[in-house]
């Protein structure tokens, strides 16, 4: 069987073995590329669609991941960059194995220390809208698959203690965060500093962010929260083809412009210093 022109790359990123596991499987034949610096990633095709997806592993922390997330776009040119993995739950009516996908993406450790209290001064990353209108077109046909569209705290933390000073923090200033994670605004950035790329942060909840999450986490849940997100990540990957692929279900003006009948000269973008002349060419009849 013919597989369909590979016309754009799909980074994927990952933090723990299990993350990248759970993304991996879901390549076909995929060989590993080595950057000059080191940095190593598994680059595959995703069956059916046009996406040639390179997923990479890089350890714990947002610093880390917007450093080797931006030497990552520097080389590989993608038009797509996914964070996939899975997150402490910040929420009752959440349950393991839960996704959620993140329509914002909250860094939640800024502010200023005053003798009056800590004044926070949150930064906020929204996740791509192209991507996101995506997801919810695929969560729609993924019925085994409770997901929430939600927004996504970020520290540098594993929070395991749900009274603790920080989640009190979290509850008090991100009381719409439904997940914690430690990497999703670094990838976020990165994506925000080279050009604006589309880019989304998917979640599976493996524990609930409390004393139990050693014995969540004994008990397969990251296998389940993992395994759950990177299907969720490879829908959306199927639902937003890459542009100009042959089965991008885009209108004809993707970029927003007017469609004209006959002849006509675009001017939009255009500057122009003196006269422009149009001549028809009666030749076309």
């Amino acid at each position: 069987m013919a597989h369909p022109q590979h016309t754009a790359t799909a980074v994927v990123l990952t933090a723990l073995p299990v993350e990248y596991d759970a993304v991996a499987a879901h390549l076909t034949d995929p060989e590993e590329e080595v950057h000059r610096d080191g940095t190593r990633v598994d680059v595959g095709r995703l069956d059916g669609t046009a996406w040639r997806v390179a997923v990479a592993e890089l350890g714990e922390g947002a610093l880390n991941t917007a450093a080797i997330a931006t030497q990552l776009v520097d080389w590989l040119r993608p038009e797509v960059l996914l964070f996939v993995g899975v997150a402490g739950g910040l929420r009752k009516d959440l349950e393991i194995g839960d996704v959620v996908v993140g329509t914002k993406v909250y860094a939640i450790q800024g502010g200023k220390q005053t003798p009056e209290g800590f004044h926070t001064r949150p930064e906020v990353w929204h996740g791509s809208h192209r991507l996101v209108q995506a997801a919810r077109s695929a969560l729609r046909e993924l019925k085994d698959v409770r997901a929430h569209r939600k927004p996504i705290a970020v520290g540098d933390v594993v929070l395991a203690d749900d009274r603790s000073a920080i989640a009190e923090f979290i509850r008090q200033h991100y009381n719409d965060a439904y997940a914690i994670e430690m990497e999703g605004s670094g990838a976020s950035h990165a994506a925000l500093i080279n050009g604006g790329l589309d880019a989304l942060v998917i979640r599976g909840i493996s524990d609930h962010a409390d004393a139990r999450k050693a014995e969540a986490d004994a008990s397969g849940s990251q296998e389940l929260a993992a395994t759950q997100a990177a299907r969720v990540a490879v829908a959306v990957l199927r639902k937003q083809q890459p542009r100009g692929s042959a089965d991008a279900k885009e209108g004809p003006h993707a970029d927003g412009g007017a469609a004209y009948g006959g002849d006509h000269i675009d001017f939009r973008g255009g500057v122009f210093h003196g006269p422009v002349t149009g001549k028809r060419d009666e030749r076309r009849g």
